[in-house]
């Protein structure tokens, strides 16, 4: 899976030029947190909800209220806007988006295609897309741990007895743990009633249960 097949497309982007309260109100409208900002085309810098909110004047400010409105009204993005922002092309790899968006420390990165801004991908697309079928969030059916699967060979005793219970797998995932005490295969099926599946499991001297998702 490529960027392109996340991103959100076509990106809402703004002007260096346009002010900030406009840029704010753009935002709210189109319920978005990062908004990149663009000079005849090309990318140049990019501001997010906090950036704005910190751009705002003030309250120990020894200028008069309708000082503070003037020169606010005329503040712009260019002047507020995170520089040089870091993108990515929408052909990288999501594998390779979502750990240069770690080693960046960013929550969203342009994507950016012949020098225009053709998307922006967010943590939040890579959860949707990556983490959400791992963890079985919004899927129906019922989500199996095997605790403390350590080996090949559990594994596919795990998947044989989906087998021959008949069932549908829907995915199935192998979590390790961060001190590497504990690792866990998860198995999520379309049934609702796993009770078979979690006594041939058993059967096999796996320590599996139902996890729950809600």
């Amino acid at each position: 899976m490529l960027a392109r097949h996340i991103m959100t497309s076509p990106a809402i982007v703004a002007p260096t030029n346009m002010p900030v309260l406009e840029a704010t109100r753009l935002m709210k409208e189109k319920k978005i947190n990062r908004l990149p900002v663009v000079d005849n085309g090309k990318l140049v810098g990019i501001v997010t909800k906090d950036r704005l909110l910190r751009s705002a004047p003030s309250d120990a400010t020894s200028l008069s209220l309708h000082e503070i409105h003037y020169l606010y009204g005329k503040l712009t993005l260019g002047e507020i806007m995170k520089k040089n922002p870091h993108c990515v092309s929408p052909d990288m790899t999501l594998e390779a988006v979502a750990a240069f968006a770690q080693e960046k420390n960013v929550g969203s990165l342009p994507v950016v295609e012949d020098g225009k801004v053709v998307g922006i991908v967010t943590t939040n697309d890579i959860f949707y897309v990556v983490v959400n079928p791992i963890l079985g969030i919004g899927e129906d059916g019922s989500r199996i741990v095997v605790r403390n699967c350590n080996s090949t060979k559990e594994i596919m005793l795990a998947l044989e007895c989906v087998e021959k219970e008949g069932l549908s797998l829907v995915n199935s995932s192998y979590i390790r743990s961060k001190r590497g005490e504990e690792n866990d295969f998860y198995v999520h099926i379309s049934e609702e009633d796993p009770t078979g599946l979690v006594a041939c499991m058993k059967e096999q001297g796996l320590d599996a249960e139902v996890r729950a998702r809600r």
